[in-house]
C-alpha cells in the first residue's frame, strides 16, 4: 500500500486512495510526527521518552515499542510477519521514518519552494500555487506546544510565507496584478514586518495603475515598521518609494523581459514544431544554461541531459549525437561526481558516438566527446582513457584555434590532474591559462572556473592570500553573469579561512552556515558527509580528540574516517582491520585531506604497514596544505609526515632519504 503522510496542518496519513488511515491515539500520531521532524535520520528510543512524556511512566520504553508497531500495522497493514517494515524501520537505539520526499507534504512542499531562481514566472505560479494548497492549517497543528515541534513549525511557517511572496511576485510579472493585491493587502495585514510583502504589494499596485495608492501602502509600510519593531524601511522599500516618484522604466522592464520570452517561445514552437533533430539540440543547449542557475536547475539538466542523449542516439544519427552530447560544456570544479551511475552512461554513449563518426573530419565534434569523457569520468580509478581522451581533446582544441574547445578540454585536464598527490601547482597552472583564456574570449563561467581552481589549488600551497584574491574574482564575476552555484564553493573556503584563525566555535559556526545552502544546491557528490568531515578537521587541528554522534552520516568518507574512531575510541585491534581493508581514496580533491586521517589512525593503532603505506602516498605532497578542495583542512601534510616518521622510528622503521 502506498502511503502518504500530511503534516502541514493535523498529523495524519492517507492511503493510495486518498482514505486517512487510523494512526489510533495523540501520542501514536506525536510519534509519527517526531519522525518526521527528524527527517529521516534515526530517533533513538529514549529521545522519543523524553519528548513524549514530561514525566515518563515505568515501561515507557516498551510503551513507545507499542506505539510504534501500532504505527506499523497502520501504515503497512499488509507486510507479511517477520518481514522487515519499509516504511517506518528500525535501526540501532531508534526508530526511522525513510518515507520518499514526495510523500511526505512538508518534505514535498519544501522542495516546490527551492525552485530555482532563473526558473520562469509561468513556471514558478504553477508549482508554488499547487505546493500552497497542501496547507491544511498550521503545521503541526495538533503539537503546537511541544518543544521537539517548534524549530520545525518555525521553520515551515517561514517558508509558507516566502512562497506566498514568491506566488505573488511571479504573477506580477505574468501581469495578474488585479489578482494579487486583495492577496496581499490580506497578508500584509496579517504579517505586517515582512517588508517583501510592503515592495510587492505597491509593485502590484503601480502596475494596476494605481499610481498614488502605491504611495500610499509604502507610507503604510513605514509607519508599521517604525511602529512595531522601531526600524526605518530596508533599501528595497525606499529604492522603489524613489522609482514610483519618478515612474522609473525599471518598473517595467521585468514585463518586458517576460514578453520576450513569451514571444521567442511561442515562434519557436511554430517554425520548428515537427523538427525533432532541431528541437533535441535546442533542448541539449537549453539544459546547458540550465545547469548553472542553482540547485533544482542543475537536478533538471541532469535528467534531461540524459533524456536528450538517449533520443539522438535512438535517431541513429552520430554527428548529432556528438552535437547533443558535446554541447554540455558546463564547467565542473568538484570531482565527485552527482550521479556516477548517470556519469557511467554518458561516458558510454561518448565513446560508442566516437566510434561511430566518420574518420575524416569532425574535429571539434570528437573533441567535445574527449572532454566529455574526461570531465564526467572526475577523479574515479578508471584506467589511463579518461587522461588519455583529456590529453587528446587539448590537442585538437588547441590546433584549431577555437578557445571555448579549448576551456572545455582544460577543465578535462582539470579533472585528471589526480593520479598522485601533489599536483597541486599543475592545477594551479591550469586554472590559470582558463582565466586569461577565458578573460580574453568572453567566457565568463569557465572564467569563473579558473579562479575556483586556483582557490583550490593556492590552498593546497598555502597561499590563502591569493586565495582570497581568486574567490573575491570569482563572487564578482558570478555575481554579474548570474552563476549562483559560484557561492556555493566560495562560501565554504571562507569557512576553512576562518577555521585557520578564529577559535573552534566560531570555525564550527561558520563550517555549519556554509551547509546550510547544501540540501538545495543539487550536488549530492558534494554535499552529502562533507559538514561532518570538517567539524573533524576542526577538532583534530585544535588537538582535541575525533569525535562523532552515533548516527553521523560521514557519506562517502566513511571508510577513512572509521579507523581513526574505532583508534581513538579504545579499539585499536578492530582499527587495524579496518586499516588492512581500507582501499586507497579516490584520486580527486579530498585525497591529502583523506590519506592525512588515515595516517592519523595508523599512528594511533600503531600499524606500521598502514603507516608505510599513508607516508609513501603522502610524500610527493610534503610541501601542501591538505586543503587541496578548498573547503577544509586537516593541517600541513609535512606535520603528519612528522608523525609518521616518529611513530616508524619508534618501531625501527628509519626515514626514507630526501
Amino acid at each position: 500500500m502506498h502511503v502518504r503522510f500530511g503534516v502541514l496542518g493535523a498529523v495524519t496519513a492517507w492511503d493510495e486512495a486518498g482514505d486517512t488511515l487510523p494512526l489510533r491515539g495523540p501520542k501514536h500520531r506525536a510519534v509519527l510526527a517526531r519522525l518526521v521532524v527528524a527527517r529521516r535520520r534515526v530517533v533513538p528510543v529514549a529521545r522519543l521518552v523524553e519528548d513524549l512524556w514530561d514525566e515518563p511512566p515505568q515501561r515507557a520504553v516498551g510503551t513507545v515499542r507499542t506505539f510504534v508497531a501500532g504505527l506499523r500495522r497502520a501504515v503497512e497493514p499488509d507486510r507479511p510477519p517477520r518481514t522487515p517494515p519499509r516504511l517506518l524501520v528500525t535501526e540501532g537505539p531508534g526508530y526511522a521514518l525513510r518515507a520518499a520526499t514526495q510523500d511526505v507534504d512538508a518534505w514535498r512542499f519544501e522542495r516546490a519552494v527551492a525552485t530555482p531562481a532563473g526558473a520562469r514566472p509561468s513556471q514558478v505560479e504553477a508549482g508554488l500555487a499547487e505546493a500552497l494548497e497542501w496547507w491544511r492549517g498550521p503545521a503541526f497543528a495538533d503539537f503546537a506546544e511541544e518543544p521537539w515541534a517548534r524549530a520545525e513549525r518555525a521553520r515551515l511557517a517561514e517558508l509558507r510565507l516566502q512562497a506566498v511572496e514568491r506566488l505573488a511576485e511571479a504573477r506580477i510579472a505574468l501581469g495578474a496584478v488585479a489578482r494579487v493585491v486583495p492577496d496581499l493587502d490580506a497578508h500584509v495585514a496579517e504579517h505586517p514586518w515582512r517588508e517583501d510583502a510592503w515592495r510587492l504589494l505597491a509593485l502590484a499596485l503601480y502596475r494596476s495603475g494605481r499610481q498614488a495608492d502605491a504611495l500610499s501602502v509604502l507610507r503604510r509600510a513605514r509607519g508599521m515598521l517604525g511602529e512595531h519593531l522601531g526600524v526605518a524601511p530596508g533599501p528595497p522599500l525606499r529604492r522603489l518609494e524613489e522609482d514610483i516618484l519618478r515612474q522609473s522604466a525599471r518598473l517595467d522592464q521585468e514585463n518586458a523581459v517576460d514578453r520576450v520570452w513569451a514571444g521567442a517561445t511561442a515562434a519557436y514552437e511554430i517554425a520548428v514544431s515537427s523538427r525533432a533533430r532541431t528541437r533535441l539540440e535546442s533542448a541539449a543547449g537549453l539544459m546547458r544554461d540550465l545547469a548553472v542557475t542553482g540547485g533544482g536547475g542543475l537536478e533538471a539538466a541532469r535528467r534531461h541531459r540524459a533524456a536528450a542523449v538517449a533520443a539522438a542516439e535512438q535517431l541513429g544519427d552520430p554527428e548529432l549525437t556528438a552535437r547533443v552530447i558535446g554541447v554540455h560544456d558546463v564547467p565542473a570544479v568538484w570531482t565527485r561526481s552527482d550521479d556516477p551511475e548517470e556519469a557511467r552512461r554518458l561516458v558510454a554513449a561518448a565513446e560508442r558516438t566516437l566510434r561511430l563518426l566518420p574518420p575524416d573530419g569532425h574535429d571539434a565534434a570528437r573533441c567535445r566527446l574527449l572532454a566529455t569523457i574526461a570531465v564526467e569520468s572526475r577523479g574515479a580509478l578508471s584506467g589511463d582513457r579518461p587522461l588519455r581522451a583529456a590529453r587528446r581533446a587539448e590537442e585538437i582544441a588547441r590546433r584549431l584555434g577555437d578557445a571555448s574547445l579549448l576551456a572545455f578540454a582544460l577543465n578535462g585536464t582539470f579533472m585528471q590532474t589526480f593520479r598522485r598527490t601533489g599536483l597541486a601547482a599543475g592545477r594551479d597552472a591550469i586554472g590559470a591559462e582558463i582565466v586569461s583564456l577565458a578573460e580574453r574570449n568572453g567566457l565568463p563561467r569557465h572564467e569563473v572556473l579558473g579562479h575556483l581552481v586556483r582557490v583550490q589549488a593556492r590552498c593546497a600551497l598555502a597561499d590563502f592570500a591569493g586565495a582570497d584574491r581568486h574567490a573575491r574574482a570569482a563572487d564578482a564575476l558570478a555575481a554579474r553573469h548570474d552563476l549562483p552555484l559560484a557561492a556555493v564553493f566560495t562560501t565554504w573556503y571562507r569557512a576553512l579561512r576562518t577555521s585557520l584563525t578564529a577559535p573552534r566555535a566560531a570555525a564550527l559556526t561558520a563550517y555549519d552556515r556554509a551547509a546550510d545552502p547544501l540540501p538545495g544546491s543539487g550536488m549530492p557528490g558534494l554535499s552529502r558527509g562533507l559538514l561532518p568531515l570538517a567539524r573533524l578537521t576542526v577538532a583534530l587541528r585544535a588537538g582535541g580528540p575525533p569525535t562523532a554522534g552515533e548516527h553521523t552520516d560521514w557519506g562517502p568518507y566513511e571508510p577513512w574516517v572509521r579507523p581513526l574512531l574505532l583508534a581513538a575510541g579504545g579499539h585499536p585491534e578492530e582499527s587495524r582491520a579496518a586499516l588492512r581493508a581500507l582501499p586507497d581514496p579516490p584520486r580527486d580533491l579530498m585525497s591529502e585531506a583523506l590519506w592525512c586521517l588515515v595516517a592519523r589512525a595508523a599512528v594511533a593503532a600503531d600499524d606500521p604497514p598502514a603507516m608505510l603505506r599513508a607516508r609513501t602516498r603522502l610524500l610527493p605532497a610534503a610541501g601542501e596544505e591538505a586543503a587541496g578542495s578548498g573547503l577544509l583542512t586537516p593541517g600541513a601534510v609535512a606535520g603528519h609526515l612528522e608523525s609518521l616518521n616518529a611513530a616508524l622510528e619508534r618501531q625501527g622503521v628509519r626515514r626514507p632519504p630526501r
